[in-house]
């Protein structure tokens, strides 16, 4: 019985009464809690089970396997939804792991940042030696009565304050660059972000995210490298700017020297350039339009292609719109305001001027470090009057005679270049063919040869055979090959006789022609040969005109200046134009004589077509097949070149200097001199012939004292007309920035300073 006993098997008991010595477990020591349901129905009965013979053990082992197989089952359906509970299911759960790793990654972009940041920022100065550079000076150029002529320099204009500019402009550049500039601390982190999506959307870069102070520091400081370390030096710069400037002061310094394409720097030389206005007028349009070009200013500029300009000022409106700016109803006037359209260079041949003057000044002042303010002795009237001759006589003639350029230069009595016209179109070539071309000019330097004639002896009555004539190996021609026979002088000039001119330069000599035009004014070198009577040696059209001065002032050579006085923005002088007695270079005798000829070239000679009523006198000339046509003319009151040609020296179809160049002339002069008081020329009651004697006729020595002209020919710097004692007729004036101008006139009162 014992034996049994021992052999029986004792099963663990999960219920009822726990004897001494049995094994038994609860349902608390389960690692996985018990099946529900079927489970829980199995379980019970394989517990009724339980007595059984060996069979119904087998059928318990069968149970318990099966209950075994259920139970894990019920494990693994426990476990995945302990697994869906932790993660808290679904999208939400998504959602929040994203969210946890951005704001990890968050951490470290920020940690990477502020690391480059103090790495980039530790290679930069000392924040204790930031200063604002100094902005490039502008050269403020004015005429005789104030008109700004152009700004030079490397802004092209002058600073103007925010409260002297129209208001538009501020408002258009922050409604399109950066409309929260008032509210951000130099970097707007908002507009940053909106960018960034925006160029994420677009899959390219549209939209820069810089503020308008970002702009500025790159602008003052940086160069344009697209790199990480020159951003974050532009954001350093932009925080510091912030800090030391006002909202104002920022935005007027980026106003003044922001690029607004066309080689315009600054609002006030966008305005010139593109409106020809100050930007104390822009309109609203018109200040939309230069808000648009901050985006790309050589695509967008009007001078470029107009379109595109007029259709980004139109995004500009809407923008203004829409920020409150500006009502609907100035929207939509604005927007019907006609397109801005504008040549692509400077136009206007005041900017000759501009460009002569500005290789001067630092002659006269030294290095340009701060703004000044040039006067000139440029009549802005007399400019403009020469422009439109020239271009009026080449936009008319042009094809048909093969001419394309022209220049023009007007001189006064004292030296002043009252006008300067050096081509056909600024805005088309911005060569100075008035000061920097060198030409022939044929028969316009004949003067020269018969004032060396004078000198010697002969008198406009002198006598010459117009026959031809062989000179060693050189037989000079007349024009169209017609000879006159026995001429005085005088007709030998007004008909322009080679033959004649010729003779009288063998007889003084080349070396005496040469040094009568040096002494007279001509500065380029000439060949002293026996083809110099009939003007082979190059000269430009400046010196020309300025040699033929003497003649009209009675025989004294001033300087020729362009430029009265410099003064700094503080109104110092730094240059004033000297005053003082010139020289004179030829005898009154000898001016009578020569006015006596040359007068009658305009009378009956050569140069008929440019007569308009006045007494004056002058010279024309013809280069070889015509490649150069020239006169050059005077009254007592202003001495006037005019040439006509083409650039690559090619031949007009017959252009002579009695043609284009005399109505040139005729044109500009007759204008200059509207509603003045007629003056004779110097010298001009000569009549009596003089014995043709040979050698020099006595004169006095050239610059000695004596022999100097008693009064100042040039305008004084108190402002009050000066006058040339030579002329008898008075100075202007330039009188620049006097608010106490008297009413203008007729253009001969300016010049004379009635």
């Amino acid at each position: 019985m014992a034996k049994r006993r021992t052999s029986e098997r004792i099963e663990p008991s999960f219920e009822g009464s726990k004897a001494r010595g049995e094994l038994s477990v609860s349902e608390s020591d389960r690692v996985v809690p018990a099946a529900r349901g079927k489970g829980k129905a199995k379980a019970s009965r394989g517990r009724a089970a339980g007595p059984g013979k060996a069979a119904g053990g087998r059928a318990d082992g069968g149970t318990r396997s099966g209950s075994g197989r259920s139970g894990g089952g019920g494990r693994s359906g426990g476990r995945g939804k302990a697994r869906r509970a932790r993660r808290g299911g679904g999208l939400f759960g998504l959602v929040r792991g994203m969210a946890y790793w951005m704001l990890v990654l968050g951490i470290w972009v920020g940690i990477a940042g502020a690391g480059l940041t103090a790495y980039y920022g530790a290679r930069m100065p000392s924040a204790t030696t930031w200063s604002v550079p100094d902005r490039p000076p502008n050269v403020r150029i004015v005429s005789a009565d104030g008109t700004l002529l152009a700004n030079r320099g490397m802004t092209g204009g002058e600073a103007v304050g925010l409260h002297e500019m129209s208001p538009y402009i501020p408002q258009a550049v922050i409604a399109i660059e950066d409309r929260r500039f008032y509210s951000h601390f130099g970097v707007d982190p908002i507009g940053f972000a909106r960018a960034m999506a925006t160029n994420v959307i677009e899959g390219r870069l549209v939209q820069g995210g810089s503020t308008l102070t970002q702009q500025l520091a790159k602008n003052l400081f940086l160069n344009a490298d697209r790199t990480i370390e020159r951003k974050v030096q532009e954001v350093l710069l932009a925080l510091w700017l912030e800090q030391k400037h006002s909202k104002a002061q920022i935005l007027e310094m980026y106003l003044n020297r922001v690029y607004f394409g066309s080689g315009a720097y600054g609002v006030e030389a966008a305005s010139r350039r593109y409106f020809n206005k100050s930007a104390r007028e822009v309109t609203l349009s018109e200040a939309a339009l230069l808000a648009g070009l901050l985006k790309a200013p050589s695509r967008l500029s009007p001078a470029r292609d107009p379109k595109a300009a007029e259709e980004r000022s139109q995004i500009v409106l809407a923008a203004m719109s829409e920020q409150g700016m500006i009502g609907n109803g100035e929207m939509t006037a604005a927007m019907s305001a006609p397109a801005t359209r504008a040549a692509a260079y400077w136009t206007g041949s005041e900017h000759y001027v501009a460009d002569r003057i500005m290789e001067e000044l630092p002659g006269l002042i030294g290095d340009v470090r701060k703004d000044v303010v040039v006067e000139t002795t440029i009549d802005l009237t007399l400019q403009k009057l020469g422009e439109k001759s020239i271009r009026a006589l080449i936009r008319e003639n042009g094809k048909s005679l093969n001419v394309s350029q022209g220049a023009l230069v007007s001189i006064d009595g004292s030296g002043a270049v009252r006008a300067m016209i050096g081509g056909y179109d600024y805005a088309n070539s911005q060569f100075d063919r008035a000061s920097e071309a060198r030409r022939q000019p044929g028969s316009a330097f004949k003067p020269f040869v018969y004032l060396a004639a004078i000198e010697h002896g002969r008198t406009p009555e002198s006598v010459r055979n117009d026959a031809p004539v062989r000179i060693g190996k050189w037989t000079p021609e007349n024009y169209n090959g017609k000879y006159y026979g026995e001429v005085t002088l005088t007709a030998a000039l007004s008909k322009s006789l080679n033959s004649v001119a010729a003779q009288l330069a063998m007889e003084v000599g080349p070396k005496a022609v040469v040094e009568a035009a040096h002494r007279m004014g001509i500065e380029s070198r000439l060949e002293a040969n026996t083809s110099i009577a009939l003007g082979t040696s190059e000269v430009t059209p400046l010196e020309l005109t300025a040699a033929y001065v003497p003649f009209a002032n009675g025989g004294y050579r001033p300087e020729p200046h362009f430029i009265r006085r410099v003064t700094d923005a503080s109104g110092k002088v730094l240059y004033q134009h000297p005053t003082g007695s010139v020289p004179r270079v030829i005898s009154p005798e000898a001016v009578a004589m020569m006015n006596a000829m040359m007068a009658e070239t305009v009378r009956s000679g050569t140069a008929r077509k440019a007569a308009f009523g006045w007494p004056a006198a002058g010279k024309t000339g013809t280069s070889q097949n015509s490649r150069d046509a020239w006169f050059v003319g005077y009254t007592a009151n202003l001495t006037t070149g005019v040439w006509f040609g083409n650039d690559d020296g090619s031949p007009t179809k017959n252009v002579t200097g009695g043609s284009l160049p005399a109505i040139a002339w005729h044109d500009f002069m007759a204008a200059a001199h509207e509603g003045v008081k007629i003056a004779s020329l110097p010298g001009a009651g000569w009549r009596k012939p003089l014995p043709d004697v040979p050698g020099p006729r006595p004169a006095l020595p050239v610059g000695s004292p004596e022999d100097e002209a008693p009064a100042v020919p040039s305008a004084r710097a108190d402002g009050d007309p000066a006058t040339t004692a030579s002329i008898g007729h008075p100075v202007p004036a330039a009188n620049v920035g006097d608010e106490r101008k008297k009413p203008l006139g007729s253009i001969m009162d300016i010049i004379l300073g009635n």
